[in-house]
């Protein structure tokens, strides 16, 4: 049965997709929308077209928790290709070194990803969304023009290697290609990690596949084709995917009543400290009522789910 056969879309939620390679990520909001039966779908992070894996869209209401959900930490699988250098850090760019790397030992490898891992500084891609006096740092470059870009702080908590195999690069040249497994904070670019690694090997280095396996508490076991979406459309439920995706709080009838308006509360444990991360707050009858955090002696509404 199609989706338009299927009678109408649900009120809101979320969708887990797993993209196929090729598609933008508004490639699949749009066909998401379609199959939704509404223009309120947006992304909790974008996926480049030669990656595939977890893309989480909100779909009505939901949207809201979408600026929350940006933040969660990321986990990839990916192969990079050490020997040669491009001019987009992956495979879709045009080559620019092409030193070759005909023998890489795991223990060189492990010595150039260690300065990688945990808080660092990076320089994003050239070839990232970032906006540059107005205008995304992507868009400058296929212009012609040259981009350098700050580096930011980040967050890279797993950088695990596989070994390392040789192959021939695009250009004829022995390269070496290991794959990886990182756990990202929201904002690292897994191609500027490959790039990186290969400076620090003085080999160069790209990114030919990236895959990702997770987002936030949302991972590819849940993740759904465009395919099987079709067949059967389905959002994971508002409440299900907050109490998924945050810390939660179990509200008093007054409570609910309090945070439905907009007013504070008390904070659960009575003290006064400070949570910045949100907390889903739930009314007695499961509805989710609003996200929360402590400031202040109080706890106060981020965002209200349920006005009164």
């Amino acid at each position: 049965m199609s989706r338009r056969e299927a009678g109408p879309a649900p009120a809101g939620g979320l969708v887990v997709v797993d993209k196929p390679a090729g598609w933008t990520s508004h490639d699949v909001v749009a066909r998401t929308r379609r199959l939704a039966g509404t223009r309120r779908v947006g992304h909790a992070g974008t996926l480049d077209p030669m990656a595939t894996g977890v893309l989480v869209l909100g779909v009505g209401r939901t949207t809201k928790l979408l600026t929350h959900l940006v933040r969660a930490d990321k986990e990839y699988l990916a192969t990079v290709r050490l020997g040669e250098s491009t001019t987009t850090d992956d495979a879709e760019g045009e080559t620019t070194t092409a030193a070759g790397a005909p023998r890489l030992d795991r223990a060189a490898l492990e010595a150039a990803a260690l300065p990688l891992t945990g808080s660092i500084e990076q320089v994003p891609s050239s070839v990232s969304a970032i906006k540059v006096d107005g205008r995304r740092a992507y868009a400058l470059v296929r212009g012609g023009e040259e981009v350098a870009l700050r580096a930011r702080p980040v967050q890279v908590d797993v950088f695990e290697l596989g070994e390392p195999r040789a192959a021939t690069g695009a250009s004829g040249v022995p390269v070496v290609d290991v794959d990886v497994r990182v756990v990202v904070s929201s904002g690292t670019y897994v191609r500027a990690l490959a790039r990186d690694l290969g400076a620090a090997l003085e080999v160069g280095g790209h990114l030919v596949a990236l895959r990702r396996t997770r987002v936030g508490p949302y991972a590819l076991e849940g993740a759904r084709t465009l395919e099987q979406l079709e067949e059967a459309f389905a959002v994971l439920p508002l409440a299900d995917a907050a109490r998924a995706a945050f810390p939660v709080r179990e509200l008093t009838e007054a409570e609910a009543l309090d945070l439905r308006h907009g007013r504070s509360v008390a904070p659960a444990d009575g003290a006064a400290g400070t949570r910045e991360a949100p907390v889903a707050a739930f009314a007695p009858d499961g509805a989710l009522v609003a996200l929360v955090h402590d400031e202040r002696g109080a706890t106060r509404p981020s965002l209200v789910l349920q006005p009164a």
